[in-house]
This record gives structure tokens, C-alpha cells and sequence, in this order.
């Protein structure tokens, strides 16, 4: 094992310290670059698909009270998605005059990060929105520069980005850099009231989580054989939902919330995760005929994460036509139980039951409530939008020189998350530390890539990928 393996096998537990939020860095004096309230701060989008945008949005959205702030120069592998990204925000009645991005400061190409990030001073900001494959060697040059950095979840794919992550992040955190985590739910209004609550006992000690993510095919989760001119890297980029080596798969890249929330009330991270989960059916409708869908997700997870006091965590996602749909997330105390997210990531409309009779209909006046998030006239959310609240915690930090890292809780949720992914993958019981430290990396080489490579997994000669096979290939994904 290396020195950087051993020293990784203790972020979890690192993690898990600043979880509710207080930063590793509280109380260390060191050098900071940051942007006084009057300066202006420019951004670079690094991915301009709609997270990207919508990440652009958010961040302008908010910056008014905050100082001023544009965006600057744009990045990406496919010239339709940043003219599309940049046409939808320059047109934007709320941020159009925000964005300042000529074409020579759009970048076209797998070092278009490196462009883009070149375009900015210290102390500006890196939007990160690239399937996570790219996260790390991104994360790296914004680091060198001295930039601060906003990145999607889930951060890592493989134990090896996970550690390269941990090890890019002691530096970030050496130059004082602010650094958010799209896990927006940390943020969350409802969440963080309902969590100051399960602290204070009111629903005894967690025993018991559950969370759903119940519903038919979204994004790219599905994929047919490629029978484009696109190369397979290009077709694989354009669909990455579909392949683990990108963005942990359909598992990661849509499940990470739900088993994020359950780990802030817990104030824990899982050591263990068993699982079940299969591929049914898998057909895509292509102009309107059904063919078979060749990629590496599973249509469906069942997944048993484990704590160290034994609590048990259950998640339970399913992209399939037809079936019954939920997408919420509960807790099971020794007191009560809550509900911790509702319908969706906001609002949460989050609450509190006496027992363990959970009524789902948040509009039901049940006689065993004793709290629920408040709302306004007609019931209407005063959630906010965690969204531009993360913006808003980010860019405070950078004006007035606060302490924000969520890098090492990212990585260790997104740990979590492809733990259970590689449980169902492999049927075989999963630890944190095995996963944090899995030898298969999925995408070797990825910082050298470009429009010409071929990519890290390449079909068979009938155009198909290789697939989890449980029980068959037990140390590995595929």
C-alpha cells in the first residue's frame, strides 16, 4: 500500500469532524488570496452542460449584495453545448449583462480548462461541472493558480480519484482557496433545522434511514450501441450517465443526495455496504423504435449501508418505465421519526412524527406531529433555495476571507456513494476503506486526452460494454 493509502484510510473519520460544517482550517493563520467586497470577481465555466449553466445562474443570481461578479470565459469538449450555454445566459433578463465572455475567451477541446482558467486572476473563481472523470486533473490546475473552485458531486468515480482528490485538497487548503461541493442539500434551510433537532434528541438515537429515488429514465442512463460518427470517447462524454468510468453511473451521479442527507443527520459516513441490483428490460427508444441498451448502469439498486454503531441506512433507486415513484428520505429514531426530504431536493418540507407512523402527504394535519419546517400563506415555502445558498456561503467566504472547504466531505460522500455502487456491481459486502483504496482505476490517462484518444473503455466488436457481472467479477466493476 503507498503512504498516500495509508494516509487516506483515515478521511473518513476526518470527514465526518466537519460534516455539520466547521472547517479544518478554524483557527490556522496562513496567507489567503481573496477578493475585497468591491473588486470585481470573474468566473470560468469548465463544462457547459445544463448543471454548468444552471451553477452560472446560481452564482450571478446571488453575487449582487456580494460584489460584483462575471463570467469570463467558457469551456468545453462539444461547441453545440457552450453556444447553447452561453446563448440561454446572455439572454437571461436576470444575469445577462453578466456575462462578459468574447469568443476568444471560448474554449474548444480537452486543455480548454486550461485556457479557461488562464483567462482568470488568483482569487477568482473555477466552476468545475465536467463529469467527475475530469474532477481531479481540473481541480489540480485551479489549485496551482490559486484559484477558488466550485465543483459537481459527486466528486470521484474510483477510489484513485478519491485519493488524489484528498491529497490535491492538503494544498488548496495550504493556499487558503475556498472551495464549494454541489451537495446543495448541506445547505438546505429545512434540512438544517430538522438536523439541530435530531442533535438535541428529539427523535432519540437514529437506528433507521431510508431514502428513494423512484423513477423512469432521466438523462443519459440509458444508451444504445454507437452507430454515430462520433468517436466512442465523444459518443461516451455526451452520454455520460451511462458509463461508470465518467460519472459512477446512474448510481452516482442522481443517488448521491439521498445518501448524503441521511449521512448529515447522522452525523456519520457508513463503514460497510451490501446490495442487490439488476438489469431487467433495457431498452432505449431511439426515433421512435426500441433497441437495446448497451450501457453499464443497472436498472435498478437495492443497497444496505452499515455505521459503526451498527445503524443501518437503506437506499433504494430505480430508472425504469411503468413503476411506482418516490423520491424522499426518512429517518428512524429510538423517540419518533422524521422526514427528512419530502418530494425531490427543495423544498424538503421536512418534519417530525411522535412515533414511527409517517404520513408522506406533508399537507396532512397528523395528530403524532410535533414539528414541521415553517411555511408561509398557502403553505408556501420559506426553504429558500440551497441552490444560490451555497453561492451565497462561497462568496461571502471569498469576500470576507471565511474559512470553506467541503472537499473532504465531498470525497467521502461520494466514497459512500460508490460503495454501495460497487456492492450491487460485484455482490460482495463493501467497506469505506476497500473502496477508498480499490486499485482498478477507471480512467487511466485521463489528463492526457484529446479529441483523438480513444476511450478508457471501448466496446466489444458488437458495439457493446463491458457490464457488472455480480458474483463473477467480485474485485471490480467491470
Amino acid at each position: 500500500m503507498t503512504d498516500l493509502s495509508k494516509e487516506s484510510l483515515t478521511t473518513r473519520r476526518k470527514a465526518i469532524k466537519t460534516a455539520a460544517g466547521a472547517s479544518v482550517l478554524a483557527g490556522i493563520s496562513i496567507p489567503h488570496v481573496h477578493a475585497q467586497s468591491n473588486e470585481e470577481v470573474k468566473i470560468s465555466l469548465i463544462g457547459c452542460g445544463g448543471r454548468g449553466t444552471g451553477a452560472v445562474k446560481n452564482a450571478l443570481s446571488v453575487s449582487g449584495a456580494l460584489g460584483p461578479l462575471k463570467l469570463h470565459a467558457m469551456a468545453d469538449v462539444f461547441d453545440d453545448k457552450m453556444e447553447r450555454s452561453y446563448e440561454t445566459l446572455a439572454k437571461d433578463k436576470q444575469v445577462g449583462d453578466k456575462i462578459d465572455v468574447s469568443p476568444e475567451r471560448r474554449f474548444i477541446g480537452f486543455d480548454g480548462y486550461k485556457k479557461a482558467m488562464d483567462a482568470l486572476n488568483p482569487g477568482d473563481i473555477a466552476i468545475l461541472t465536467t463529469p467527475c472523470a475530469f474532477r481531479w486533473p481540473m481541480f489540480e490546475y485551479a489549485v496551482e493558480k490559486g484559484l477558488n473552485v466550485f465543483m459537481e458531486k459527486p466528486v470521484i468515480q474510483d477510489g484513485f480519484s478519491a485519493r488524489k482528490m484528498l491529497e490535491i485538497n492538503k494544498k488548496a487548503k495550504e493556499k487558503g482557496l475556498k472551495v464549494g461541493v454541489g451537495l446543495m442539500c448541506r445547505h438546505c434551510k429545512s434540512r438544517n433545522a430538522l438536523k439541530e433537532r435530531i442533535d438535541a434528541g428529539d427523535i432519540g438515537d437514529i437506528t433507521f434511514m431510508r431514502s428513494y429515488r423512484m423513477q423512469g429514465p432521466i438523462g443519459s442512463c440509458f444508451t444504445p450501441v454507437n452507430d454515430t460518427d462520433m468517436s466512442e470517447l465523444m459518443y461516451q462524454i455526451r452520454r455520460f450517465h451511462s458509463f461508470i468510468w465518467l460519472s459512477g453511473g446512474a448510481y452516482s451521479d442522481f443517488f448521491i443526495h439521498g445518501i448524503d442527507e441521511m449521512c448529515m443527520m447522522k452525523n456519520d459516513f457508513p463503514i460497510k455496504a451490501q446490495a442487490v441490483g439488476g438489469r431487467h428490460y433495457k431498452d432505449i427508444d431511439q426515433n421512435g423504435e426500441m433497441v437495446e441498451a448497451v450501457d453499464q448502469n443497472f436498472d435498478s439498486y437495492g443497497v444496505e449501508y452499515t455505521f459503526a454503531d451498527g445503524a443501518k441506512m437503506i437506499y433504494d433507486g430505480r430508472n425504469m418505465k411503468g413503476n411506482y415513484q418516490e423520491f424522499a428520505a426518512y429517518a428512524h429514531g429510538t423517540k419518533g421519526s422524521a422526514v427528512i426530504s419530502s418530494a425531490g431536493h427543495v423544498p424538503a418540507r421536512s418534519r417530525i412524527y411522535k412515533d414511527q407512523r409517517i404520513d408522506t402527504n406533508w399537507r396532512a394535519k397528523s395528530d403524532n406531529i410535533s414539528w414541521s419546517f415553517p411555511t408561509g400563506p398557502r403553505d408556501a415555502s420559506l426553504e429558500g433555495n440551497p441552490y444560490d445558498i451555497e453561492w451565497e456561503v462561497l462568496i461571502d467566504a471569498i469576500r470576507n476571507n471565511k474559512d470553506h472547504n467541503e472537499v473532504d466531505r465531498g470525497v467521502a460522500a461520494s466514497v459512500t456513494t460508490s460503495m454501495g455502487r460497487m456492492a450491487a456491481h460485484t455482490g460482495q459486502e463493501v467497506s469505506y476503506d476497500q473502496m477508498l483504496n480499490s486499485e482498478h482505476v477507471m480512467a487511466p490517462g485521463v489528463e492526457n486526452l484529446t479529441l483523438e484518444s480513444d476511450s478508457p473503455l471501448m466496446p466489444d466488436e458488437n458495439g457493446r460494454y463491458a457490464k457488472p457481472e455480480p458474483g463473477i467479477k467480485k474485485d471490480r466493476e467491470y
